[in-house]
């Protein structure tokens, strides 16, 4: 299965609707509430989140190698069952 990694803020409602949409479903994930983070793990999310797109925000989501900002979860059954992302998985 293809990695799903989800960067939250722990008070967020929106986020915590994120984390219940993949929990829900039974398909695992990572997670990081930034807002109790270290500040060098803050550090190196806010690098990575840069780096993988030019729009930052929370929750900020990323299946595979897609970043998907905020709650959308037409945008994320789309993902997991696009064949790109299958592939990726197989190959994993």
């Amino acid at each position: 299965m293809v990695k799903i990694s989800i960067y939250i803020i722990s008070t967020c409602p929106v986020c915590l609707k994120t984390k219940e949409f993949f929990r829900t479903r039974g398909i695992p994930f990572d997670f990081v509430d930034f807002d109790l983070a270290s500040e060098k793990e803050q550090d190196r999310i806010a690098a990575e989140m840069v780096n993988g797109t030019c729009d930052t925000g929370f929750p900020f989501v990323r299946i595979g190698d897609v970043v998907v900002i905020g709650f959308s979860p037409e945008r994320f059954e789309q993902l997991l069952k696009s064949e790109n992302l299958e592939q990726a998985a197989s190959q994993a």
